[in-house]
């Protein structure tokens, strides 16, 4: 018979419905029987398309034994972290201080209060990899609880207050954004570079998206070679290595190794969001054909198999095909002869590296570029541009053939924070690579949030089957304003920037803190022990720093000094991390740098899609430099209400023009795109 979870939406519960294990979601429902009988809580958080969650329950609890031992001396409950990520938030910083470290399957055991005092990632069944086995450790949390109860109640207390003091903040003394700490965080930012590989530290290697936005930011505006080293090498080598996927496009969620060869397989929405957006902003500053091309094939991927009918995002794909990891992207010779052909076979083995031995298991390869095409070209005596010929028709070959595998396993929910970071991405996008189609897949997606995850100034955070449901989190707000003031400036459609700032006041009202700073959950999010805050950016941004920067763009657009405030506010909150350990606020550090450099307003009149004005625009995003807000002036000023930057700008003799303010004081009006160039280039 199936578990309560057979009701749910989520993809990773009903996974779990079929289990011998008497799941609850989480709700009342459970802590209440909790109540009633006495019992602990355990209390199990992953995701759908997390192998070491699929092995758990392969190895624990799929089984009597295991359901058994569950079911007579816990209730338990199984969380989506993607669909309920302020419980992860609470309860994996539980288990990062208790252990040190985190990641799921996440494994907690509560009071029935809720109130976390013992917990772990993944436990194998019986004691292995110096973990001990899940049915001795439930047998040991059952007879603590049972004999030392005062002590485990102690120890949830003592658990409790830390946590309180962690979503409080580590706020220091009010900061300024200035050069000084921009640089000593930079400088601290570069340390543990890896000068082979690129990165930061060892194996597993996770792509560092948002320590490289920053160090980009502080490159422009201070040119030195030891960050344009640490940008280079680490986006070649990314690309470059297994860590991509060199047939389909897009990246892999980490790299089991520190030469990025071997990854986890899985793929992650917002990584792929974050990392085409990166390689996008490589590609404008530094001219790069490469990164451009990494950039649109990563975009073409979230399009070709992320989006579904109707427009926006999947959440994720699957580590796993067939119950194996990475069967679908690996090859031998034969296979990748068969897809290929003989002619092609050898120049492609040679520039991916598939060998009879392989580099992963059963003699198959991860495939990663480890020649060149010079080194190509001279090893079979044909000119470069036949070999990339070759390999450009061998990609779409390899494409087709491994189609015909079995597909890992689509995470089809659609979340509004996720989705919101890859509409910037696609916004960017279409601008920077000069693509239209980037620009109608974002307005698609956007629309679609507006449309059917809006009810009135509030949003939802996942829609699935049809069903809009789960109260919005600071981040589907934070994440979508920033979405929406992207998506203007790619488009110029006045809605998105009203509904930005609509929203943007919405957030404030739901999430912020009197103290500082903003929560992550809203008033409508149900049995938590704390309201959570996001203090660092971990695998996603946090919402205070993705708020802290929309804040100065909105008062740059709409001159209203209490946007300005606000930014300033989480800056105060979060000044401890920026001193003692601004890795881990890598995000918020570029809304640090936004706020201490010189604003530059720029007001382009005309009307989008003219060849006059798209000249203009065009001139706008080739410039590099990302401290400036961009609003568009048409004849009726229909955005005066919201911008005060529009008043008595508009076309001049009938043709566009561009406006160009910084440090309070305005440049005269120009109609040349290589005047506005030169302009912002100075």
């Amino acid at each position: 018979m199936p578990n309560r979870l057979a009701r749910e939406k989520s993809p990773y519960l009903l996974q779990h419905k079929d289990n011998p294990v008497d799941w609850y979601p989480w709700g009342e429902e459970a802590f209440a029987r909790a109540k009633a009988e006495d019992k602990p809580v355990f209390l199990s958080i992953g995701y759908s398309t997390c192998h070491w969650c699929h092995v758990m329950a392969h190895e624990s609890f799929e089984k009597e034994p295991v359901a058994r031992a569950l079911n007579d001396g816990f209730v338990s409950i199984k969380v989506d972290r993607e669909e309920r990520p302020d419980v992860d938030e609470i309860y994996m910083t539980a288990v990062q201080m208790m252990t040190g470290s985190g990641g799921w399957p996440l494994s907690v055991f509560l009071t029935p209060e809720g109130r976390p005092f013992y917990g772990g990632t993944y436990f194998p069944p019986d004691g292995r990899y110096g973990r001990p086995g899940f049915t001795t450790l439930l047998a040991s949390i059952r007879d603590a609880w049972q004999e030392r109860r005062a002590q485990l109640e102690a120890s949830a207390g003592e658990m409790l207050s830390h946590l309180s003091a962690e979503a409080a903040g580590l706020a220091g003394q009010p900061l300024a954004a200035g050069a000084a700490a921009l640089e000593a965080a930079a400088s601290a930012c570069q340390q543990g570079f890896d000068r082979v590989h690129g990165g930061f530290g060892g194996a597993p290697k996770f792509p560092p998206s948002m320590r490289l936005e920053f160090l980009l930011r502080r490159w422009l505006a201070k040119p030195e070679e030891p960050v344009r080293r640490i940008l280079d090498v680490t986006l070649e080598k990314m690309a470059g290595g297994g860590l991509y996927d060199h047939v389909g496009g897009g990246f892999h969620r980490y790299a089991t190794d520190a030469a990025w060869r071997v990854p986890h397989f899985e793929k992650m929405l917002y990584d792929n969001a974050m990392l085409a957006r990166l390689y996008t902003l490589a590609h404008r500053a530094f001219g790069a054909a490469d990164y451009a091309r990494v950039a649109r094939e990563t975009l073409d991927y979230l399009l070709a198999e992320m989006t579904p009918e109707g427009g926006g995002f999947f959440s994720a794909q699957d580590a796993d095909s067939g119950g194996e990891e990475g069967t679908f992207y690996v090859w031998d010779p034969e296979s990748l002869q068969a897809a290929v052909g003989s002619r092609a076979a050898p120049v492609v083995a040679s520039r991916f590296g598939v060998t009879p031995e392989g580099n992963f298991e059963n003699g198959q390869t991860v495939l990663s570029v480890v020649a060149g095409l010079p080194e190509l070209a001279g090893r079979f005596g044909r000119p470069e541009a036949e070999i990339a010929a070759i390999l450009s028709e061998s990609r779409a070959r390899l494409y087709a053939a491994r189609a015909l595998r079995v597909r890992p396993g689509t995470d089809d929910k659609l979340l509004t924070d996720w989705s919101s970071l890859a509409v910037s991405a696609l916004a960017l996008g279409a601008r920077v690579l000069g693509e239209p189609r980037y620009a109608a897949a974002a307005r698609r997606a956007a629309d679609r949030i507006l449309e059917r995850c809006r009810r009135g100034p509030e949003l939802l955070h996942r829609e699935k089957d049809g069903r809009v449901e789960i109260a919005g989190f600071a981040s589907d707000y934070a994440f979508f304003v920033e979405a929406l003031l992207d998506l203007y400036e790619a488009t110029f459609a006045p809605g998105y920037l009203r509904a930005a700032v609509e929203l943007s006041t919405a957030f404030e009202e739901r999430f912020a803190d009197p103290k500082g700073g903003f929560f992550f959950a809203g008033p409508g999010h149900d049995g938590l022990i704390l309201r959570p805050k996001e203090t660092t950016d971990g695998a996603l941004p946090s919402s205070n720093s993705v708020a802290a920067m929309n804040f100065l763009r909105l008062s740059g657009l709409t001159g209203e000094a209490r946007h300005r405030e606000r930014a300033e506010g989480i800056f105060e909150l979060l000044s401890g991390y920026v001193t003692r350990a601004p890795g881990a606020v890598a995000r918020l550090l570029c809304a640090l740098d936004f706020a201490g450099a010189p604003q530059r307003e720029i007001v382009l009149a005309g009307e989008p899609g003219r060849p006059d004005f798209e000249e203009l625009a065009a001139a706008v995003f080739a410039s590099p430099g990302p401290n400036r807000v961009l609003v568009q002036a048409d004849a009726g000023e229909s955005l005066r209400d919201l911008s005060p930057l529009v008043a008595g700008r508009g076309a001049r003799d009938g043709k566009a023009a561009a406006y160009v303010c910084e440090g309070f004081a305005c440049r005269l009006p120009t109609g040349d795109p290589a005047e506005l160039s030169r302009m912002l280039h100075g």
